[in-house]
């Protein structure tokens, strides 16, 4: 069962309700963060806490105390005996809460939602995704902010293989629509620097591992141009770990299949699991 913390209650998910007045609602004024578990381990919470805080902050949010009640309010929900059986997805959000002081938050609210974790199908590892490419500049890319509409917008209209949008700007990849975007070239992994994306927390210790394991890393943005003579590409999440791109638009990367680059990092990544835990 699927349950939310809301308010100092964990309650069933259908369960929870906020006010109307609440500028998540009203404006969207709201930030989150989307934390994965192996069965009742959680992965990298120190860091999805950090992310979370700044993207608050950068907001105008006054969510010193709510930052500092979330670790202990995730371990409690993973442990719940009502929680989800298996691995789960934590969101913890950040709302603006019902006061705008010229663009400042002073009371803000937050709930954390507890669901199980959807993970890739054997299929999608298999035989990777494409993208579908958005040429504009993802709003607040610093910030994990609840509007995904850009995103949404895009995918109207998708191929079926289309998986999510890929944000492209003046020719320049920066990131998917919920992933950090890597591009393979000439023996380097090559993914747009922290500035123009996400501070993507998978994305981070991807690099980590990366660098250890001897992979030349170059942190700037992948071109467009640089598409047809790549020779992988993939994208990282919390909960989708390591995903192939085997095509973005019209433009099929690669000889069209999953590479042995992707599934090497995908072992890499699995087996260092527990350094994050």
């Amino acid at each position: 069962m699927s349950i939310c913390f809301y308010r100092g209650t964990f309650m069933p998910l259908e369960e929870c309700r906020i006010p109307v007045t609440d500028l998540a609602i009203q404006r969207g004024v709201g930030v989150f963060d989307s934390i994965r578990t192996y069965g009742k381990n959680i992965f990298a919470l120190k860091e999805h806490i950090e992310r979370l805080s700044e993207s608050a902050k950068r907001c105008g949010m006054e969510a010193e105390k709510i930052i500092n009640e979330l670790p202990d309010i995730i371990k409690k929900g993973v442990n719940h005996d009502s929680a989800p059986d298996g691995d789960m997805v934590v969101k913890a959000y950040i709302t603006g809460g019902c006061i705008n002081d010229h663009g400042h938050f002073p009371e803000p609210d937050f709930f954390v939602i507890f669901e199980e974790a959807h993970v890739l199908t054997s299929e999608e590892l298999r035989n990777g995704v494409a993208l579908k490419p958005i040429y504009k500049e993802r709003p607040f890319p610093e910030t994990k902010s609840t509007n995904y509409l850009a995103g949404y917008m895009t995918m109207r209209g998708a191929k079926p293989n289309e998986f999510e949008a890929l944000y492209i700007v003046n020719g320049e990849i920066t990131e998917s629509s919920t992933s950090s975007f890597f591009l393979c070239k000439d023996g380097k992994i090559i993914t747009a620097p922290v500035g123009k994306v996400l501070r993507g927390i998978t994305r981070e210790i991807l690099i980590t591992l990366l660098k250890e394991n001897n992979f030349v890393v170059e942190e700037r943005c992948p071109l467009e141009s640089e598409l047809s003579s790549a020779d992988e590409a993939f994208i990282s999440g919390s909960v989708k770990e390591i995903l192939p791109i085997i095509k973005v638009g019209d433009q099929t990367i690669g000889n069209g299949h999953p590479g042995p680059v992707s599934q090497h990092i995908h072992k890499l990544f699995l087996s260092n699991l527990d350094r994050w835990m």
